[in-house]
């Protein structure tokens, strides 16, 4: 907040000390950084000031009565300065913390002009390889559920034993989503062959998707989803 103030009635914290104002990555280096107007003269030792030219209003909000960009511009500004890696884990991060998610993040970056940050961040989240969160893929998953006209699921129910992602108890269909970062080891995977074995003992027709169909073909899972409710009606 001191950094703000001395920098004037226009500026607002950014980039990585912004990053980590919205705990979306931990603070690294002994500078505050804060924007400030481009016609600002302002310069106090350990901050760096970032000078633009525009500073959208729709990217200035408050947190803990901070001015801070949004985390949605805080991760633009941050995209050019980070690996891969260290992308896609902020990204992950500001999704568990329910500051923004993938799919309304990528949907903003089509509606903003160009900008150092935008392309890195549009590519990180256009990645085969990029890992969401539970709460993402699962957002993903229930929003082809809905256009395959399944009714709203029961979600991380008990069923035959087993905690699944989605429950259609009138359909007697369960539906796992398959995160890369838990269901890749053989341990992890004879679980999952378990768990399907014991839903087809119980008569119940048990479906699993994997992170790359949920994300990137929807169109494979939405037909299969209405067939199978089809059948079980």
């Amino acid at each position: 907040m001191a950094a703000v103030l001395a920098c004037g009635d226009r500026a607002m914290l950014s980039h990585a000390s912004a990053a980590a104002l919205w705990e979306i990555r931990a603070l690294r280096g002994r500078l505050i950084h804060v924007s400030v107007p481009r016609d600002s003269a302002m310069r106090r030792p350990g901050i760096n000031a970032h000078r633009r030219s525009t500073l959208d209003a729709q990217s200035v909000t408050h947190h803990h009565n901070i001015p801070v960009t949004t985390p949605t511009a805080t991760l633009i500004d941050i995209a050019p300065r980070l690996t891969r890696d260290q992308l896609h884990a902020a990204i992950n991060e500001a999704d568990k913390l329910d500051l923004i998610d993938p799919p309304t993040l990528r949907a903003a970056l089509d509606a903003l002009p160009p900008r150092p940050g935008t392309a890195a961040l549009r590519q990180a989240l256009d990645d085969p390889t990029h890992t969401l969160t539970d709460s993402a893929l699962e957002r993903a998953f229930l929003k082809i559920a809905h256009s395959a006209g399944l009714p709203t699921p029961r979600t991380q129910q008990l069923v035959n034993g087993h905690r699944v992602d989605f429950h259609w108890p009138e359909l007697d269909v369960v539906v796992e989503t398959d995160g890369l970062r838990y269901h890749r080891t053989p341990a992890q995977q004879t679980r999952d062959r378990a768990r399907d074995h014991a839903h087809a003992a119980a008569g119940v027709t048990a479906l699993r998707f994997t992170h790359a169909q949920v994300i990137h073909d929807p169109r494979h899972v939405e037909p299969t989803l209405r067939a199978v409710a089809d059948r079980s009606r």
